[in-house]
């Protein structure tokens, strides 16, 4: 099944999945550590109800799957239709290096957030932007 501009949606649903899992691993050993350097408790996160609210997960979701269509149509227009594991590895760790990293650090260093913020959050989307590089380069697009 293609999307507009010839990437396959299997395959960015399967990258949109696997960094999601990823996401949900990363903040599951890191949330102790995160929410300190995010300034929040536990009550914070679950509000008054007590529970946490889900539409930080699927909007998590939704945005990782529109990451990981972009990420597909620029892989396919940046190449002639084939790339190699390496080239897209190499391609997701420039776009985070030069959008993901830089717009993090800027944004918490305003909101005078500390370095461990930037490290954790930083972290997490180079490890979402290299295992949809992975996927795709793996499945094919």
């Amino acid at each position: 099944m293609q999307a507009a501009m010839g990437a396959s949606l299997v395959t960015i649903l399967v990258a949109t999945i696997a960094s999601w899992i990823f996401g949900s691993i990363w903040y599951g050993a890191l949330g102790k550590r995160w929410m300190a350097a995010s300034g929040l408790s536990e009550e914070d996160i679950k509000g008054k109800s007590g529970k946490v609210d889900p539409s930080p997960f699927i909007i998590s979701f939704i945005l990782e799957f529109i990451m990981a269509y972009v990420l597909a149509v620029l892989l396919l227009h940046t190449s002639d239709g084939s790339f190699s594991l390496a080239s897209a590895l190499v391609a997701a760790f420039i776009l985070w290096l030069g959008f993901v990293f830089t717009t993090q650090t800027i944004n918490h260093r305003y909101s005078m957030k500390p370095w461990s913020l930037t490290l954790i959050d930083s972290g997490h989307w180079l490890g979402v932007m290299l295992i949809q590089a992975l996927v795709m380069a793996v499945m094919g697009l």
